[in-house]
Parts: C-alpha cells; sequence; structure tokens
C-alpha cells in the first residue's frame, strides 16, 4: 500500500511531545512491513536550518484564509528514516523560529487556525496526486487537530484514499472561531453539529473525528475512556457514535527500541539488558546519576530506593499528587527523589523548595534533558507516574524495558502497559510495577510504600523488574495492526 502519514512534528526532526516520537517511529515501522510511506511535515524554519540535502520536487499555489499561498514541496534526504520526508514549505507559514505552535511569549501563534488548515489541504493535494509528485495515497493517516480537516477534506473527493485519524490527547481540540471558517472558504455543509462546528466554533479535532474512516486512539483503554463525559471534553457524542459503527479502536502505541534499550543506550555509562547486567550496571549507573545530581557520596546511598519522575509539571500528570505526599515520606522513609521536566511555575517553586530543604534526597531538574531522562531510566529504582489521565503514556514503557519499576494510575496506556504487582502476580511472575486505582494522594502513598517494601525483597524485586524487561514494546505490533486497519472493509 502507498501510505501518506500526516504529522505536526516527528522526533528527531521536531518535537514538543510524545506525537513526534510516535511519528518518528510508525510511519517507519510500516514501512518495515514492505509498504510505500511518506511523511508529511511543515517545513519549520528549526527543521529547514538544520537540514543539509534538501530538494524542491514541486510547486503549487493553495487558498489559505481569503489569499493564495505558494507551496513548495522539499524532499529531504533522511538516512535515519525508512519513509521518505516531505516537507512543506510555506514561508509566511511556518518560516519563523521556535516552538512549532507558540510564539516566543508562549503564546499560540494568532494564526495556527490558517496555518494548519493550510497544511491540512496540502496534504489532500498530495494524497489526490495534484501537487506533482505523481504519487497517489491509497491511505492518509492523519493525527490530531493539526490535521484533523485532512479527512473532511478528502471526504469531498469521488475516489478519495482510506482515511485514519490518531486522537493522541482529547485535551487538544484546535478550537477557532467561525470567521476563519468563512475566510478559508470551507464547505457550507460543515458547519453543523455532525460536522465541525462546536458550540459556534470550528474544531479541528472533530473534524477528524467525523469524516475519517476510522478513529484510533492510542490505548484500547482509552479509547473507552473518552465515550464518558469525563474524558471526552464535550465530544461523548461523536465518539460514542463512531464507538457504535465500529469506527472507534485503541491501538497501543509501541517505544523506538533502537533510542530507547538499555543494552545499546549511549546516553547511559553501563549498557545492561533482562539477560546480562540487569541487577550489577543499573546499580553502576545509579552510582553515575546520583553524582551527575550532586550527591557527595553516591556509593553511600546505592542501597537505599531512588523514585525518578520525569514529565511535564501539570496536574494531568499528578505532580499535585506527589507533592502532597513528598513531605511525609522523606520524614519516614530513607529514600531519595529526582525530577525532570518543566510546567507551572507553583509546582517548580515547590519543587525546589524541597530540594533546598532536603539537599542529597530530593534533585530537581527544571526543563527536558534527553541525557539526563535516559540517565533517569536507567539510574532510578521506579518510575513515578500517577497521571490522572494519560491517553498511552511512553515513559512507563521506558521504564518497563530499563528495569525501572513503574508506579502508576489505572487509566489510558497505563492500565494497558502495567500489571499491578499483587501477591497473585508475584507470585506468578506477571507482575511488572505497581497501581493505584484512585487518583488521590492517600492511594498514591500507599502505593509507593507498597513498592518501597518489595524493593527490601531482591527476590521479588529482580523478578519484577525481569518481566517488565522481557515485554514486547517495540513499534512491530502496533504497526501490524495499523496497516490491518488500512486494509480492512469499510
Amino acid at each position: 500500500m502507498k501510505v501518506l502519514y500526516a504529522s505536526s512534528e516527528a522526533h528527531p526532526l521536531i518535537k514538543t511531545g510524545g506525537l513526534a516520537d510516535v511519528a518518528g517511529s510508525l510511519p517507519d515501522a510500516i514501512a518495515q512491513l514492505g509498504h510505500k510511506v511518506k511523511l508529511v511535515l511543515p517545513a519549520y524554519q528549526a527543521i529547514t536550518d538544520h537540514l543539509c540535502r534538501v530538494s524542491v520536487v514541486s510547486q503549487f499555489n493553495i487558498g489559505g484564509a481569503g489569499r493564495s499561498l505558494q507551496v513548495r514541496l522539499l524532499k529531504a534526504e533522511l538516512p535515519e528514516f525508512k519513509a521518505k520526508v516531505i516537507l512543506v514549505d510555506i514561508p509566511e507559514l511556518f518560516n519563523r523560529p521556535g516552538n512549532p505552535y507558540l510564539g516566543p511569549d508562549g503564546r499560540d501563534w494568532w494564526d495556527n487556525g490558517e496555518r494548519f488548515a493550510v497544511f491540512s489541504r496540502v496534504v489532500a493535494e498530495i494524497a489526490m496526486d495534484r501537487a506533482g509528485l505523481k504519487w497517489k495515497a491509497d491511505v492518509v493517516h492523519a493525527n490530531d487537530w493539526q490535521t484533523g480537516l485532512v479527512p473532511a477534506f478528502l471526504s469531498q473527493e469521488s475516489q478519495p484514499p482510506r482515511t485514519l485519524f490518531t486522537v493522541h490527547n482529547m485535551s487538544y481540540a484546535g478550537y477557532f472561531p467561525k470567521s476563519l471558517f468563512d475566510s478559508l472558504w470551507l464547505p457550507w455543509e460543515w458547519w453543523t453539529p455532525e460536522g465541525v462546528e462546536f458550540y459556534s466554533q470550528l474544531s479541528m479535532l472533530k473534524a477528524g473525528i467525523s469524516y475519517a474512516d476510522w478513529v484510533t486512539t492510542v490505548s484500547p483503554t482509552y479509547a473507552k475512556e473518552i465515550c464518558y463525559p469525563e474524558l471526552a471534553y464535550g465530544f461523548e457524542g461523536i465518539l460514542s457514535k463512531r464507538q457504535e459503527q465500529g469506527r472507534l479502536v485503541g491501538i497501543l502505541n509501541g517505544i523506538d527500541d533502537k533510542v530507547w534499550n538499555p543494552e545499546i543506550d549511549r546516553y547511559i555509562s553501563y549498557n545492561y539488558s533482562a539477560k546480562k547486567g540487569r541487577v550489577s550496571q543499573k546499580k553502576r549507573n545509579k552510582e553515575v546519576l546520583l553524582a551527575l545530581l550532586g550527591d557527595h557520596d553516591p556509593h553511600l546511598h546505592l542501597d537505599q530506593p531512588l523514585i525518578g519522575f520525569v514529565g511535564r509539571l501539570i496536574e494531568q500528570k499528578g505532580i499535585d499528587l506527589i507533592l502532597q505526599v513528598l513531605p511525609e515520606l522523606l520524614q519516614e522513609q530513607d529514600v531519595r527523589f529526582v525530577f525532570v521536566g518543566a510546567g507551572q511555575a507553583e509546582y517548580e517553586h515547590q519543587l525546589r523548595e524541597l530540594a533546598a530543604a532536603y539537599p542529597g534526597r530530593v534533585f530537581v531538574h527544571i526543563g527536558y534533558s534527553e541525557p539526563l531522562a535516559h540517565q533517569v531510566e536507567a539510574g532510578a529504582d521506579m518510575f513515578l507516574m500517577p497521571s490522572r489521565f494519560e491517553p498511552c503514556g511512553l515513559n512507563q514503557m521506558y521504564s518497563l524495558a530499563y528495569g525501572t519499576l513503574p508506579i502508576v494510575h489505572h487509566t489510558g496506556g497505563l492500565a494497558d502497559t502495567v500489571v499491578n504487582a499483587t501477591p497473585e502476580n508475584i507470585k506468578n511472575k506477571t507482575a511488572t510495577g505497581f497501581m493505584f486505582y484512585d487518583p488521590n494522594p492517600h492511594a498514591l502513598r500507599a502505593t509507593i510504600l507498597h513498592a518501597l517494601s518489595i524493593f527490601n525483597k531482591p527476590r521479588s524485586w529482580q523478578q519484577i523488574q525481569k518481566t517488565g524487561m522481557e515485554q514486547p514494546f517495540n513499534w512491530k505490533k502496533s504497526a501490524k495492526n495499523y496497516v490491518e486497519l488500512y486494509s480492512k472493509e469499510l
């Protein structure tokens, strides 16, 4: 099959979140199954400034918000990608510094609606072989609100390719005013509650959900959860309808095992695997990590548990729950914590205060560091991920791969990937981590204490580590599931 995979970001070219990790890996995994895949992205300045081998393969005009824009399609020579990479170069929309979605002031670019509507229009032109590439897609796979209009545009065609739309996070719906809808000259019949209209606004996420042949989410549990008001953000009606049609499917994300693999990870000091060096090399990585964080006598603290957190410091990720239980845990238990992330200023401030109050026991790095994230996974004993909701989550899978037992809330992809360390699951050797079922500080504290008690039983701990590290979380299974859906009868 000829597959056109449309995304607003892809690692390692441009990344703001988990979508980039998926778009950087899944197209290649599909290509490895023998399909012809093109990955299409906007030509952000952050991408084009760092590419050497780029050629113009096509030029044409496209309609914007009350204006005509010139498009250049660039072919990028990238040996790390098996999929062919096409960049949509529209200088007025994408040739600007910094974040793909945010201006220097940290707010959304004022013209994001036009930027991604036009990008979606270009994707549809490529798919229909009207972009000068002499290539027509059999399947178009769009992702999140930034490409939500792609299935809608293709629904207008007489012989369209199949369309699949993946929702990575329902909380970002791509809302824009009716004036943008009008200025883009979008079909008037779309402006209904069954189409793209949502409380008198245009929702690009809703467009993808409404018009795609298939709607997928990034884990089976999240596909069920988003049909309930608590996690549907007002879209429970259209999502339940797609579910009843059999057109809403959850496919669990994978992880890039060329990047997140303790056996070959270039960011960690000592490589190891489930079969070789798991116990001794993790301890050596722990000593390196503690020294890096500023512990003056790391070798004295190797037998005390170290719990890591890498992520955004926002309530969705449960950082407020962690901060409620941390002081008491630090007073009662001989345990250390390392936090890597950025987010709401109040949470950053509270973490800094705890680090000052407990020097040598609470380590905080505000911001994101790829090398440090890998070192935390390799050196920590446990990984905290008490998210209130988590469409899929990748860090818990990284943690399993590195033998760093995850402590998670039972939601979304966390529920699909972690097997709770109950006495029965420990006995039958299926346990891979620790889980709590109600997002409150009491449940989190009890689960951390349970994990600490098992940490003091080396045989049980090492068995849980081994079971977690043997889980097959690469992209092969996910890619096969997507290909099956691409070719399934409509």
